[in-house]
């Protein structure tokens, strides 16, 4: 198939597959006569792990060595736990920072009137104000 059904068929895009090839996380593709990709169901299947590691949030390295062990059936699952926790661990953390962000803001939105007067203590706290 060509790049364009094998993106329709993976849900990623045809510039995302060539991305993958570039950085080596898809084999390179055979080319037709006209020089154009060509794309078997093993590449699919490759590329909706892919997608599926994207959607988790792992990185491009993260899923080069998931891709890696998903290919290697003498590997142990302790690795892919290992490295799945790993991600899991920086989710939290994540999650952290983003509610420590969301409490903050929250606090000058609450502490801004919205009205017509000028004064106002988001901008002032942006611009390290302090009253």
């Amino acid at each position: 198939m060509n790049i364009g059904h094998a993106a329709k068929a993976s849900g990623v895009s045809a510039k995302m597959i060539r991305h993958y090839e570039s950085v080596g996380l898809l084999p390179p593709a055979s080319r037709s006569d006209a020089g154009y990709r060509l794309y078997g169901g093993k590449d699919v299947h490759t590329l909706l792990f892919i997608r599926r590691s994207r959607d988790l949030g792992f990185s491009i390295e993260e899923i080069r060595s998931l891709v890696s062990l998903w290919q290697d059936r003498a590997r142990s699952s302790r690795e892919v736990k290992v490295l799945a926790r790993q991600h899991l661990n920086y989710l939290d953390r994540k999650l952290d920072e983003l509610q420590s962000m969301k409490n903050a803001l929250s606090h000058l939105v609450s502490c801004c009137h919205g009205d017509d007067r000028p004064d106002c203590p988001i901008l002032e706290s942006l611009a390290g104000i302090e009253k």
